[in-house]
């Protein structure tokens, strides 16, 4: 009964223009798909996805701060584009599934003999202090993304399926060093009604870990397509419902390198930090079946017994649990400003993270309508 009076409420409020989980699953299924290859370095894909979403702040009517929604920067990346083939015992292997090589990797081309170092860890060399090639069961294949490039190659096998010793491995995988990748940041806002000069602001990390070679790659559907689409979703609201506030949008690239496109942001801001009024940073928008997550919830505590008085009011999210200062996500170099912010994300739902599972299809939306509106609602309060 709670959902279809939420429902009801938000199509009063005019939700075609909103809160719309068929305009989420087409942003999340478009900078999931092929064209994108996991918005990140390889064909250029995280600024493919830039433009995307540049053109849907036009079409939705955000406004620029002057004459672009593009703030440019550059970062050193390691990137895998072309041949990428491992057997292990003459074993070939598939990429993303069975393994992965660390981000860091120079290209290479050799076989191996290993030796067990302990019970998940074989080395080539095994009297070398730094072997050559260092071979790694786990339990979850898990990426992330490298802005320099190391000697030493390290293979990760996920264990399900090596569960004997590994005795020999064949590599051939080619790497290129980007040492200044251009990248983008994309900002805008919609003015407010009482008080345009300050601003509430909302942000989402919109790249990902691109390709390891041309067979694997990560769609990156609740990390972060799902925190883009809750953003663009309220860009449409507030364009139908002006806040009191001004609200600014802010997209950043460079978080998977090392939160590099947010720490640029705060060094050039496109409207002064002094203004806004309070920041919520999205990541992993895509479950809610086990509540959400407020990191920085005990810095500022008057703002989270706010959240949660809402929550508690009217019910959208089972639980709202809280974590202190951390530098984990976007929102983290405003804090160190001393700028009033919240990094939210869902919890429960999926298991799929940093991986190449992580796919627009199974990608739940449980609480996706919920969390909106609760964002709502505090913004107002605030």
């Amino acid at each position: 009964m709670k959902n279809t009076i939420l429902l009801l409420l938000l199509m009063y409020a005019g939700a075609s223009t909103s809160q719309d989980t068929t305009y989420a699953r087409e942003v999340i299924r478009k900078l999931t798909s092929p064209k994108f290859l996991g918005r990140g370095y390889v064909k250029n894909g995280v600024n493919k996805a830039a433009d995307y979403i540049a053109g849907q702040l036009k079409a939705i009517g955000v406004q620029k701060f002057g004459d672009s929604f593009e703030q440019s920067y550059t970062f050193p990346v390691n990137t895998y584009p072309g041949k990428m083939s491992v057997t292990v015992d003459g074993r070939v292997l598939a990429p993303g599934k069975h393994f992965l090589i660390e981000p860091s990797a120079k290209g290479q081309k050799g076989n191996y003999t290993l030796t067990q170092k302990d019970s998940v860890t074989f080395v080539s060399d095994p009297l070398v202090a730094e072997p050559r090639v260092v071979v790694k069961k786990k339990k979850k294949l898990t990426y992330t993304v490298a802005t320099e490039a190391s000697a030493q190659t390290v293979v990760e096998l996920l264990a399900d399926s090596f569960p004997g010793e590994v005795k020999n491995i064949s590599l051939d995988f080619e790497t290129t060093l980007v040492p200044a990748f251009k990248c983008k940041n994309l900002c805008g806002f919609l003015k407010g009604t009482q008080q345009p000069d300050s601003f509430i602001v909302f942000t989402a990390h919109y790249d990902h870990l691109g390709a390891m070679g041309k067979e694997a790659w990560f769609p990156g559907a609740n990390d972060n397509a799902s925190g883009v689409s809750v953003l663009l979703n309220l860009a449409k609201y507030y364009a139908a419902h002006p806040a009191k506030y001004s609200v600014a949008f802010i997209f950043f690239s460079g978080e998977e390198a090392g939160l590099l496109g947010s720490r640029y942001y705060i060094t050039h801001p496109m409207f002064p930090l002094t203004k806004i009024k309070f920041l919520t940073n999205l990541d992993l928008l895509g479950t809610g079946d086990d509540g959400i997550m407020v990191v920085n919830a005990t810095v500022f505590k008057s703002a989270f017994d706010k959240l949660s008085a809402i929550n508690a009011q009217k019910e959208y999210v089972p639980q709202i649990k809280k974590r202190g200062k951390a530098a984990n996500s976007d929102h983290y170099w405003f804090t160190e400003k001393g700028i009033p912010s919240f990094f939210i994300y869902t919890m429960g739902g999926i298991q799929a993270y940093h991986d190449i599972y992580d796919v627009e299809k199974t990608l739940p939306l449980t609480r996706y309508m919920e969390v909106c509106r609760l964002l709502i609602d505090f913004t107002t309060e605030l």
